[in-house]
């Protein structure tokens, strides 16, 4: 169809010819009210919008010498902003002769990975920069979690089933 016989029919049915594909052979047009198209267009990105969430990032700091207490203490803060589904930056700050032993910083956030593991994903490695070593995590998706779960409750399921066939077996020889 030729684009004048387009416009016609556009025309006549009170619509824009929008090109679709222009890179097209032959070009791609459709017949539509482009006002209309623009506000249900804009109205889509703001409801996107309003279901976009920041994320933002929040910081925990320690010293190696940190306490088992003082550690748990901010374990729980770290969860806390996990679950709100922020991320974290979990900071070891090294004074004065402290910085010879940068293995115990490491350590000591590796530990804090590890007991965020079921919460969170580590995005960096433990990286010393200056005076500082630092790493961060992130909150697992609800996907992710609920996997984890489901494999968690196989992994049981499975173990109790083993335990009631063996607890069978057991009972079977006795019975002899």
């Amino acid at each position: 169809m030729s684009s004048d016989e387009a416009l016609k029919i556009a025309e006549s049915k009170d619509r824009d010819l929008v090109m679709i594909s222009p890179a097209a052979k032959p070009p791609v047009c459709k017949i539509m009210d482009y006002g209309k198209y623009r506000f249900e267009q804009s109205k889509r990105e703001k409801e996107a919008k309003k279901n976009q969430r920041v994320m933002d990032v929040k910081e925990i700091r320690m010293s190696p010498g940190i306490g088992e207490n003082d550690f748990n203490t901010k374990l729980k803060n770290g969860q806390k902003f996990l679950a709100d589904g922020d991320r974290v930056k979990v900071t070891v700050r090294f004074r004065g002769r402290e910085m010879a032993h940068t293995s115990i910083g490491e350590a000591l956030l590796r530990d804090y990975a590890k007991k965020c593991a079921d919460i969170a994903n580590m995005d960096k490695e433990p990286k010393l920069e200056g005076r500082s070593m630092s790493l961060f995590l992130s909150p697992k998706s609800q996907v992710q979690l609920k996997k984890e779960q489901k494999a968690r409750k196989q992994a049981e399921e499975k173990k109790a089933q083993e335990a009631r066939a063996e607890a069978g077996d057991q009972a079977d020889k006795t019975a002899q």
